[in-house]
């Protein structure tokens, strides 16, 4: 596919992911200058869209995109880029990713931040990391290249709605409080943000008891989390480098206050309809209330084959034809699996998708 064309207007998560997509399409196409632009454009967006949350503890870099970026820079013969990278890469894993997704600094990335630091004669840098590690670097470059095996495990969450119920609470200097005390839910407003001023007769506080529609997701928890490639005599397994699932929920976290003020929006919007038709026929103002509360509903369109998590692996090559066999939730290297056929070539990274749908 011709990864210029695509777009996807979608949610936060789902659009970032489209341009993780489009890189892999640039790869496919041995473009790496065209993947590495769409890298850089990922993390600009999740740049823009930190910026409207507040949190300390906000999704607002991503370690596998930076790890990414390091493989293509490797790949494209640039060692000094490719450690910066790996570097970021390292530290987002360690500062953010274990903390709010539990996801650790694959051992495969310690393995290429070492090496990039090799070749770009960083030894202070090398040693500190053999330390920090706790074993020493040993110098290996594939001499018939290798491949990037990436594993795009299972389907991400679905979208669904759920509602729950508010009083308004008149407070004081201008605010009002939505509340629901079984939920333990306390959200304070500002009437001044939600006054209908070109409707004199409807103010918020008229809408002493109402209904608000939330959107959430429902996980789709995938049959494995492991899987193993077996290439020349040797097994290797994938390790976990992203978890979508967890940070689709976390960015849906992050929007949760601005989606409760689009429904409160919706819902004073409805009453002030419902309102202005009651002082001319009070039973069409409540036929509309009745209509009002059985249309009200969130927003559940989302992308529904995004993987639930990605894991990879980097396969050294020999020279001439390679079959490598991957094997998903079975005992390493154990089974038929699906088998991809690779050739051999001194300096050559070959990039590989397989996604499993269960």
């Amino acid at each position: 596919i011709n990864p210029r064309i695509i777009e996807y207007p979608g949610e936060d998560h789902e659009h970032m992911l489209l341009l993780y997509y489009k890189a892999l399409n640039y790869l496919k196409i041995n473009d790496l200058e065209g993947a590495l632009v769409e890298c850089r454009r990922l993390n600009n967006r999740l740049n823009e869209l930190s910026d409207r949350y507040k949190s300390d503890r906000k999704y607002r870099r991503d370690a596998f995109i930076h790890n990414l970026m390091g493989m293509i820079y490797e790949a494209a013969g640039d060692p000094n880029n490719a450690f910066i990278a790996y570097r970021n890469a390292y530290e987002i894993y360690q500062e953010d990713f274990v903390e709010m997704f539990g996801v650790q600094a694959p051992e495969q990335l310690k393995k290429d931040l070492m090496r990039a630091a090799y070749l770009s004669g960083f030894q202070d840098d090398l040693r500190s990391y053999e330390e920090t590690f706790g074993y020493p670097y040993e110098h290996t470059i594939p001499a018939h290249g290798e491949v990037l095996l990436l594993w795009h495990n299972g389907l991400g969450p679905i979208k669904d709605e759920w509602s729950v119920n508010f009083t308004v609470v008149e407070g004081e200097a201008g605010f009002v409080t939505f509340e629901n005390a079984n939920q333990g839910f306390s959200f304070p407003f500002p009437l001044a943000d939600y006054e209908d001023d070109e409707d004199d007769d409807f103010k918020v506080t008229d809408l002493e008891f109402f209904r608000v529609v939330f959107p959430k997701y429902v996980e789709r928890v995938p049959s494995t989390f492991s899987a193993s490639v077996r290439a020349n005599g040797k097994v290797w397994d994938l390790e976990e480098a992203e978890d979508i699932n967890a940070i689709a929920f976390k960015v849906l976290e992050q929007r949760m206050v601005w989606e409760f003020s689009q429904s409160l929006m919706r819902a004073a919007i409805k009453k002030a309809a419902e309102k202005s038709l009651e002082g001319e026929d009070e039973g069409l103002g409540f036929a509309v209330g009745v209509i009002n509360a059985l249309t009200e509903q969130a927003d559940t369109r989302n992308w529904q084959t995004i993987p639930h998590s990605i894991h990879y692996a980097r396969i050294p090559l020999q020279a001439g034809d390679n079959e490598l066999t991957m094997t998903v939730g079975a005992e390493a290297g154990v089974g038929t699996g699906e088998r991809f056929y690779f050739s051999g070539q001194q300096g050559k990274t070959y990039f590989h998708t397989y996604q499993s749908f269960y």
